[in-house]
């Protein structure tokens, strides 16, 4: 695409991989800092028909970060931007900062701003930037939309999510090679007949990429796969995972084993800065290789990183997984994780051939009630440094010690069942100093309370440390955000498949729809609705993902206790019992069950709750 028009924009062949917008007046009508401003529908469908395209978006505007942030939330259109300026500083120097962070080059940039000034600006820091005012956008739309590649999954703007929390990360280090090693980066080789099937993959990477392609030999996709062929030939890509998400197949390498020498040595720019193309070196044995044009970094014959741990794929005709894993023998281990009222599955799960461990929201040493499964809170429990992490478990006395502790990572189940309902729940609150994200409560906002009256209803309940000195404190520092949006919810979901290794399946529990009188959650049925057709939409498009759905059998105000979210006794067998018919259906063979540990278990689930722990002792 080669958009021209008018003194402010340059005519290039680059295609458009970034739109850098301006807010004001340019994304929408009028000024934020002013008063009310409107949205621009076409701009909003613009935005999302474009990153289903892999075109990617980004802010640099003069405003108020949180206004603005605020205003893109209530718009719906917030999780589609990435790595967005929103200050009151020049932008010339700020759109430079920001390529560099992006690892994009000017070229490929488009900047839409209203003000000639900030377009003149802009250019003179970034000569090759292509810029453009917002009444050029009617015929910039199309061939925008024509750009790029199919992306309905937004895989390109995920990379782009990642490497935004990646930087963030990095800025809390003051050493670099702490920080590294705090990332947990993993390489994965393949070799031999594994890399047939990502043929296009392996060519676009050889075409497009330049920063890191040490070789730039391009080929033809039919040289190629000739090429993967050639036994003199050997062939490998490079796959990497850190604690901050999957990258992807981001590598590529052929040695010439007669000559000993690499012919291609090629890497997404998505992994600069981490090492990756080093080790791959080193792991290679250091081969001669000429290195042609510029690259980003310089290849040295001595050094391995010692913050990366590699391996190799399994062989041609191996599974992705060891046979004990592949074939679990004796119970399947199940781990599941929600609400505390889960556990009440427990006892019937214990009816089938199942090894069940239990994580739920317990009381922490604040006396408070900590539910740890909300997705958000999961990815800080990965993402998160653990000086961040303890700083908030130390300040914000509803989280604790032992909040961003999880089974997740340790890999020692089958199976996870898994309840979300904490994101269809809970309210996040954003710290203004970081921009952390933090879930709590439920169908209220904590900054829009009376503190002192707030305060006196938890002094009621015994918890320690929400006194309204806190409370008054926290209302400062925090904004609320509401409820995670469906989009992002969806994206958190595809962040937690892409860490649990692949051959573990996931069996999420969806939530009812029916308004619950005197509940005191408005709006709750209709929120867990479209929570829910978020999530289905979800699993239909993911791997070894499935849904227990819960609207089979709960469907009426007597089919719950004091809120949705928690079912009448005899429910919880009937859930466990399409857990198990689920399990089972995926293991390819039925469970064994045992009529009188479920009929214990129904015996159990009838004992009032006071008697429960004398009923457990005398089991």
């Amino acid at each position: 695409m080669k958009p021209a028009t008018g003194n402010a924009l340059r005519a290039t062949e680059q295609p458009i991989k970034l739109v850098i917008w301006d807010l004001d007046d340019t994304f929408w009508q009028g000024t934020l800092s002013e008063g009310a401003v409107e949205a621009l529908a076409e701009n909003l469908a613009l935005v999302r028909d474009t990153a289903a395209r892999g075109i990617i978006h980004t802010i640099v505007s003069k405003n108020d970060f949180a206004a603005a942030e605020a205003k893109l939330t209530e718009l719906g259109i917030r999780d589609l931007f990435v790595f967005p300026r929103i200050s009151w500083q020049p932008k010339g120097p700020i759109i430079r900062e920001l390529l560099a962070s992006m690892q994009l080059r000017a070229p490929n940039a488009l900047f839409l701003d209203d003000n000639p000034i900030n377009r003149a600006e802009a250019q003179f820091y970034n000569p090759q930037l292509q810029v453009a005012d917002p009444a050029d956008l009617p015929r910039l739309a199309p061939l925008l939309r024509a750009s790029g590649k199919p992306d309905p999954e937004l895989s390109r703007l995920e990379q782009y999510r990642l490497l935004e929390r990646q930087q963030q990360a990095r800025s809390s280090y003051q050493d670099n090679r702490a920080f590294l090693r705090d990332s947990q980066v993993r390489i994965e080789f393949r070799e031999g007949p594994a890399v047939g099937p990502d043929l296009d993959r392996i060519e676009e990477l050889i075409n497009r990429s330049n920063q890191l392609n040490f070789t730039k030999q391009r080929v033809t996709k039919a040289g190629l796969a000739a090429g993967f062929e050639d036994q003199t030939c050997r062939w490998g890509t490079v796959r990497v995972r850190d604690r901050f998400g999957d990258y992807g197949l981001v590598g590529v390498y052929c040695v010439d084993q007669q000559a000993n020498r690499l012919t291609q040595l090629v890497f997404s720019c998505r992994i600069l800065h981490l090492g990756v193309e080093q080790f791959t070196y080193a792991w290679l044995g250091f081969p001669p290789l000429t290195v042609q044009g510029e690259v980003a970094t310089a290849l040295n014959a001595t050094d391995t990183p010692d913050w990366i741990s590699g391996e190799t794929a399994p062989a041609e005709g191996a599974t992705d997984r060891p046979a004990t894993e592949a074939e679990p023998k004796g119970r399947l281990r199940v781990l599941l994780k929600g609400g505390c009222d889960l556990g009440q599955l427990t006892p019937f799960l214990h009816a089938f051939q199942l090894d069940v461990s239990e994580e739920f929201n317990f009381v922490n040493e604040n006396q408070i009630p900590v539910h740890v499964e909300h997705t958000v809170l999961l990815r800080h429990g990965r993402e998160l440094p653990a000086a961040g992490q303890q700083r908030l478990a130390a300040t914000l006395p509803f989280l604790g010690r032992e909040a961003f502790d999880t089974k997740l990572w340790n890999a020692d189940f089958d199976v996870l069942i898994y309840s979300p309902l904490m994101d269809y729940t809970q309210e996040l609150y954003r710290e203004k100093a970081t921009g952390l994200e933090i879930p709590f409560g439920g169908y209220q906002d904590l900054t829009a309370v009376d503190p002192a009256a707030q305060a006196a209803k938890y002094t009621q309940r015994r918890f320690r440390g929400l006194e309204e000195d806190f409370l008054r404190r926290f209302q400062q520092e925090f904004t609320c955000e509401g409820q995670i949006s469906p989009l992002r919810f969806q994206e958190n979901l595809r962040w937690l498949r892409t860490r649990l290794p692949a051959h573990v399946p996931i069996f999420f529990l969806n939530g009812a729809e029916i308004d619950v009188p005197g509940s005191g959650e408005t709006g709750a049925a209709v929120r867990q609705a479209g929570m829910n057709q978020a999530l289905q939409e979800f699993v239909t498009g993911a791997a070894n993902c499935f849904i227990i759905d819960v609207r089979d059998f709960v469907r009426t105000p007597a089919d719950v206790t004091n809120n949705l979210r928690h079912y009448q006794r005899p429910h919880y067998r009937t859930l466990a019992q399409r857990v198990a018919a689920a399990i089972s259906a995926w293991h390819g063979r039925q469970l064994p069950r045992s009529a009188w540990a479920d009929f214990r278990a129904r015996l159990a689930s009838r004992v009032p709750g006071k008697l429960r722990g004398v009923w457990e002792k005398l089991k």
